[in-house]
Order: C-alpha cells, then sequence, then structure tokens
C-alpha cells in the first residue's frame, strides 16, 4: 500500500487531519491550541496515510504574499518513512499553474526536507508559537 495522499473533501477527514495537528502541534510541540486552528476555512487541507493509516497532514492557502504552505505534521510512528516528503510533493502539485510565489515557515529541524524540494531559506531565524522558523520559498 505504502503512502496515499488525498485532498479533504469531507468532514471526517478533516478531523483527522485536526487530530494529527493536535498530537504533533500540540501535544508533542506544546503549541498553545488557540495559535494552532486558524483560517481553516480559506485552506486546501491533505491527509496522508501510510498502509491505510492515518500518518501526516497539511495544507495550503492564498495570502497577500503568495501562496504558503502550512501545517505539515507527520505522526511519531511514521517519520523517516517518506511521508513528509510525499505531503510537499502532493501539496506542491495541487497549487494553481499560475502560483508564482511559494513559501512556508519551516521548522528549524525540518529544514533539511524543504531544502531537497527547492526551497531556500531567506532572512532571520524567528520564533513562532514558541517554535524556531525561517522563512523559506521555492525557487
Amino acid at each position: 500500500m505504502g503512502i496515499e495522499i488525498t485532498k479533504v473533501t469531507g468532514d471526517e477527514e478533516l478531523q483527522l487531519v485536526f487530530a494529527i495537528r493536535r498530537t504533533v502541534f500540540v501535544d508533542e510541540q506544546c503549541c498553545p491550541p488557540e495559535l494552532e486552528w486558524e483560517f481553516e476555512d480559506e485552506s486546501i487541507h491533505f491527509l496522508a496515510r501510510h498502509d491505510g493509516q492515518p500518518a501526516g497532514a497539511a495544507r495550503w492557502r492564498r495570502t497577500e504574499k503568495g501562496y504558503k504552505l502550512e501545517r505539515f505534521a507527520v505522526l511519531k510512528e511514521f517519520r523517516g518513512m517518506g511521508v513528509g516528503q510525499a505531503l510537499v510533493k502532493a501539496v506542491l502539485a495541487d497549487l494553481p499553474a499560475d502560483a508564482q510565489y511559494i513559501y512556508l515557515h519551516a521548522q528549524v529541524p525540518a529544514m533539511g526536507l524543504y531544502s531537497k524540494l527547492g526551497f531556500v531559506a531567506e532572512g532571520n531565524q524567528f520564533e513562532e508559537a514558541g517554535i524556531l522558523h525561517y522563512k523559506m520559498v521555492l525557487y
């Protein structure tokens, strides 16, 4: 079976996405819940499954700057299996053909993953929800 990425179309899948994000960001990384849940209605969400099991989540949304990739989360037991890379590729493939400025805020430990896929760090390190990040842009 391997890794399968689907665009979320129903509430049941969206609840799985939210559960993954709650586990990774709120429980594991101690992100304040009020900072985790924003822009949900204007975002396009994705669910990753590994051998049929919910394993990861991500989303993209249009901002005033361009297209922002966000909330990449992979459950601990599925890390190192290619789920994150598959999510990034699926999200990028879903962007409109005319998407020009594509960026994300990468947690420092995840920068290597994004770099492999063409993202380049720009600017200074910053803190978001108590976690160190860099802005990364796709060129």
